[in-house]
Parts: structure tokens; C-alpha cells; sequence
């Protein structure tokens, strides 16, 4: 689950503390090293200097002992005293001979003048000074950002006590009352009016559209099937008339067929309409059935082809569904086959899970298969009857019922189609 705004900008606060503590710590560190060196130096020249001043005026030998200073003379006749025996050859200037002991050299004609240096209190006073220091900023440092974050955060649950009530809504009729200025929490800034006034507007936009989709429904469900039904009362008292030839009695029956097709077309679209938690009439009915009707509906268009068409039952399946959306479904993909089939084969497999629609057709390239539940398109325009909406609307109608669709397709080879039962 995504993180909410005020857990990210805490996580951003403690990361920037502990980068900002790093990086003091470094600095303090760098630092440390050039006061050490610094104080190394200043010390080591001080007491030459004294030293050189007090032989000059021979006010004394100038010299120090103590435990972390100790000076020595080497006179130029070379007698070297016993404390520096064993002490390795130094050279003008700082030696280092371990982590905290220095020997500071400086010679004058007289002699040389030889410092040794201890650095342990030296270096306890700048580390105590250092974690001192280190305690003190990184304190304030943590401070300070609790009190940014504590300020950011009450900046913050406006919009995010916003985002929980907005993800509450009905999408059918959302509840702007909530979201009222007199209902907003404090610190509430300007920008959070702004946005809760353009979700209001945004909200009542949306109920209106929703209420305008309804009586669209509603009204075209009414306006379109008036029509229909006079075409079929119509047909079904001139099939009734005895002295009707042949001819208009076939006539007749198409046009019954194709009304009976029309008014499962609207229902599709009409269901498509509707919103998805709104639940369509249903029924139980044997697929089997719808099957039969869609087959002896295709049944003339193969009059003289050399076609055979075939139901493979190996168990087809009870639905508690709409029957006409799945009637419109296999309708659209049967009607298909037959139509980009010039000679072969057709079969329809139906299984308990699922029911496929193969032939032995011109197939389909891999680019056009891509786009083959695409509104309106056609892979070729001059062979194709329709607008190109059938395999659109079967998608659409799998998606709403959970009958996904999936096709598989071979130039020259044919097609199939399959329709599963989840």
C-alpha cells in the first residue's frame, strides 16, 4: 500500500537528520585534525622561542619538564642527552614518532633544541570538545526539525483527512456535505479551499451526469423497443396470412430474425449503459440453447457456400446471466467466422469452462490482431459489412459479465475465439 503524505514527509525529516548528523560529524572530524595540528605547532614554537630567548639572556636553561612537555638542549659539541638515546634520527621540524608522541626540532648555532610533545590530554580536550559540540547541534538540529515536521504536518492533514473523504464517496451520488468550509479541520490554507470547492463543483457535475446517463436509459430503453415491437407484432400477423407466398414468407422471417437481432444489439448496448453494480435481469439458461438459435440464424448465409459448420458439445455449461448478452457475443463471433471464411470449416467447441469459435478462415496478421478490439476498426475495410464495433462490443460485454475473450489468429490459417466462464 502506498505511503500516506504526512509517513513520507516523516521519513524525509529523519533522513534529512541523519545525513545533516553525518555530515556535522565529518566536519567536526576535519576540523578536530586542524585544530590538533594547529595547536601542535603553535605550542611547539612558543617554547622555542622561550627557550631561545632564556639562553640569550641566560635568565635560566629555558628548558621544560612535565608530562606531556619535555625540552632538550643538544649543544653543538655534540653530547646528545640520555633521555634521546634511543629516540630515532629527527629532523628539523615536527616528527612524528607515534599516534601521541611528537618531537618538535629546531636548530641555531648554538645547538639543537628538541620538544617532546604527548598529545593525550590534547587530544581528550578536543574530543570531549568535539562530542560536545556534536551533542549540542545535532540536539538543535533535532529540535528544530521535529518542530518543521510538527509545523509541516498540521500544513499537511487537511489534505490528507481531504484524500480519506473523498475516497468515501458514492461515485453515484457523492457526499459534499463533508467537505463544506464550515466542516474543514483548522489550519485548513487556501489552497485546500481551493481544492475542496473544485471537488464540489467536480462532485455535482458527476451526480449530474449520472442522473442525465438514468433517463437516457430509461428513455431510449422505452424509445428504442416501441418501434421493434410494432415491427414484430407486424411481421407475426402477416406470417399468419394464409395467401402469403413463399417468398414473403421467408422475407418475413428475416426481417423477424433481424428485429429479434436489433432488439439483443440495444439490450447489449443498453447493459454497457448501465452502471456496473447495477445488475441486469437475469435467468438461468442452457448455453446449448443460445448456441442452437445463433447457428440456424448464420445457418442461410451459408446457402451454396462450401462451408460446413459444426457444435461440438462436450459439455456445455448452466449460466445464471442475461442469455441475449451471450446470444449478441456468440452472434458477433460466429457472424465474423462466416464471414471471413470463403471455404472450409467452422466449429464450435463447447466445454463446461468455456466455448470456442475456430475456422479455417483468411486469419489475421499480428498487427491487425492487436488492434481487433478496437472501436471501429477494420483490417479490411472492402470485405467487411459491419462498422467495425462487433468484437469491441463482445469485449466489453465479457469484461462486464467476467467472460474474458481472447483471440488467436493465423494468416491463411483462421481464427478462434474464446469466451470463458469464470
Amino acid at each position: 500500500m502506498p505511503q500516506g503524505l504526512p509517513r513520507r514527509i516523516k521519513l524525509a525529516f529523519i533522513a534529512q537528520a541523519l545525513i545533516a548528523s553525518a555530515l556535522l560529524v565529518l566536519l567536526l572530524l576535519v576540523a578536530g585534525v586542524f585544530v590538533r595540528e594547529g595547536m601542535l605547532g603553535w605550542i611547539a614554537h612558543r617554547e622555542a622561542e622561550s627557550f631561545w630567548t632564556m639562553q640569550a639572556t641566560g635568565a635560566g636553561d629555558g628548558l621544560v619538564r612535565g608530562p606531556s612537555l619535555n625540552s632538550y638542549f643538544v649543544p653543538a659539541s655534540g653530547v646528545v642527552p640520555r633521555e634521546l638515546s634511543s629516540t630515532p634520527a629527527l629532523l628539523p621540524g615536527m616528527n612524528r614518532v607515534e599516534f601521541n608522541r611528537y618531537y618538535y626540532v629546531e636548530e641555531r648555532p648554538l645547538g639543537r633544541f628538541v620538544l617532546s610533545i604527548y598529545t593525550g590530554l590534547i587530544d581528550s580536550t578536543i574530543l570531549w570538545t568535539m562530542l560536545g559540540a556534536l551533542l549540542i547541534a545535532m540536539g538543535t538540529s533535532t529540535v528544530m526539525a521535529w518542530l518543521t515536521y510538527r509545523m509541516t504536518k498540521r500544513m499537511v492533514t487537511p489534505v490528507s483527512w481531504l484524500a480519506n473523504v473523498v475516497t468515501r464517496w458514492d461515485p453515484r451520488a457523492p457526499d459534499t456535505s463533508a467537505i463544506r468550509p464550515r466542516n474543514l479541520p483548522p489550519y485548513s490554507g487556501s489552497e485546500v479551499r481551493q481544492l475542496t470547492g473544485a471537488l464540489t463543483g467536480l462532485a455535482d457535475r458527476v451526480a449530474d451526469f449520472v442522473r442525465r446517463e438514468r433517463d437516457f436509459t430509461r428513455d431510449a430503453s422505452h424509445e428504442l423497443r416501441t418501434p421493434l415491437t410494432v415491427i414484430r407484432v407486424a411481421t407475426d400477423l402477416m406470417l399468419a396470412d394464409p395467401g402469403a407466398s413463399d417468398r414473403q414468407l421467408r422475407s418475413l422471417a428475416r426481417v423477424q430474425r433481424a428485429g429479434r437481432d436489433m432488439e439483443a444489439v440495444i439490450d447489449a448496448f443498453l447493459i454497457l449503459a448501465r452502471e456496473a453494480d447495477v445488475e441486469p435481469l437475469s435467468e438461468e439458461f442452457d448455453v446449448r440453447e443460445v448456441v442452437a438459435h445463433e447457428v440456424a440464424r448464420v445457418q442461410p448465409l451459408l446457402a451454396g457456400r462450401p462451408i460446413e459448420l459444426e457444435v461440438i458439445d462436450e459439455g456445455a455449461p448452466k449460466l445464471v446471466a442475461p442469455p441475449h448478452v451471450l446470444a449478441v457475443m456468440i452472434g458477433n463471433l460466429l457472424g465474423n467466422a462466416v464471414r471471413f471464411t470463403d471455404s472450409g470449416r467452422i466449429e464450435l467447441h463447447l466445454r463446461p469452462e468455456r466455448i470456442e469459435v475456430r475456422d479455417t478462415g483468411i486469419g489475421m496478421a499480428p498487427e491487425a490482431l492487436i488492434k481487433a478490439f478496437d472501436p471501429f476498426y477494420r483490417a479490411d475495410p472492402e470485405r467487411e459489412e459491419g462498422r467495425g464495433m462487433g468484437l469491441s462490443i463482445v469485449r466489453r460485454l465479457g469484461e462486464r459479465f467476467g467472460w474474458p475473450v481472447s483471440l488467436d489468429s493465423q494468416p491463411g490459417k483462421g481464427t478462434t475465439a474464446v469466451i470463458r466462464f469464470a
